[in-house]
């Protein structure tokens, strides 16, 4: 005779089905509730900010309109027409990407040097890391303003500097002279621009380990050897990201520009955003405000922006293929 084993009737299986679980319990379970909760602010925020302002400008982009609603008129295509005949416009768009190849050139390579150099751990590099961070936090129009004393032809310290040490015989027009304002523009934009993208480099430099410096050293790798072999290939994400931020913010620059030289002279130095901004606000040589023309021109800008920077991100993959 045989005996059948003991089974907990709590613990035997059933043929019940399971017991149906709450979504909101579910959600309330994962975190979800919380979160939405902590992003909403954010989303409300970036709706208002970001999204609406979007909407709007796509609302006026067919109508003439100066900020008076009883003198909007509808005019079909006729900004898009006007736009594609509008040499000023296309004029500040090859300066700006002028403006924006130059401050490249010199920005990076300066940030990046005055990286390596800072992150020698010497005395005082703490120090020299503030300083040159400070300008980043100023905001633009006061840099203009600096800057504008620093290039004065009558009275500026620059000429004053450069007649003393007996460079110059003249005072040089740093921001009358078509030949020499643009160089004055981009002085202003890398003084204003590196010390950011210098504490990025520095913080990818210090999360490369001291062990493989160490082994460079024991391999009989010099400075320059190390730079190039190790710090450079190891820091190319970081310095990926360091270009995109510095090709967009190069091609929307325009408040200091428009403190400084306000596009001049002639126009110059006036880039793509300024020229906009001179349309929508009316100021400049631009008596009446434009904003439904000026709101077409920044899709157009916006445009610009977003392809370089799809163009960039193409070529930096394909390098990172071909490395």
């Amino acid at each position: 005779m045989t005996t059948k084993p003991y089974v907990n009737p709590q613990l035997a299986p059933t043929n019940r089905p399971p017991r149906p679980v709450n979504k909101k319990m579910r959600l309330k379970e994962s975190g979800g509730l919380a979160s939405g909760f902590m992003l909403a602010p954010s989303i409300i925020f970036l709706a208002i900010c970001s999204v609406y302002p979007f909407i709007w400008i796509f609302r006026y982009v067919t109508f003439n309109y100066d900020g008076i609603p009883a003198h909007t008129r509808f005019t079909g295509m006729r900004n898009i027409t006007t736009m594609l005949a509008d040499t000023k416009f296309w004029s500040s768009v090859g300066t700006t990407f002028e403006y924006a190849l130059w401050k490249l050139i010199f920005i990076i390579p300066l940030a990046l040097i005055m990286a390596v150099l800072l992150n020698q751990k010497l005395r005082g590099s703490s120090f020299f890391r503030g300083v040159f961070f400070m300008p980043t936090v100023i905001s633009s129009s006061i840099s203009g303003m600096i800057f504008t004393f620093i290039f004065a032809t009558g009275n500026g310290i620059l000429n004053g500097i450069l007649q003393k040490l007996g460079f110059i015989g003249q005072p040089v027009g740093w921001l009358t002279d078509t030949s020499v304002v643009m160089a004055a523009v981009i002085i202003m934009s890398v003084w204003a621009g590196f010390g950011n993208y210098m504490l990025y480099f520095v913080t990818g430099m210090t999360s490369i380990s001291e062990d493989v410096y160490e082994s460079s050293r024991i391999d009989g790798a010099n400075g320059v050897q190390t730079f190039f072999k190790i710090t450079l290939p190891m820091l190319a994400p970081v310095l990926k990201v360091v270009l995109m931020l510095a090709i967009t913010g190069a091609f929307k620059d325009y408040e200091a520009i428009m403190v400084l030289t306000n596009g001049g002279p002639g126009t110059r130095t006036n880039v793509m955003f300024l020229y906009i901004y001179n349309l929508i606000f009316g100021t400049g040589a631009n008596a009446t405000r434009q904003i439904g023309y000026g709101a077409l021109l920044s899709l157009v800008a916006a445009v610009i922006v977003g392809a370089v920077t799809i163009v960039y991100n193409i070529v930096a993959q394909k390098l990172d293929e071909v490395v």
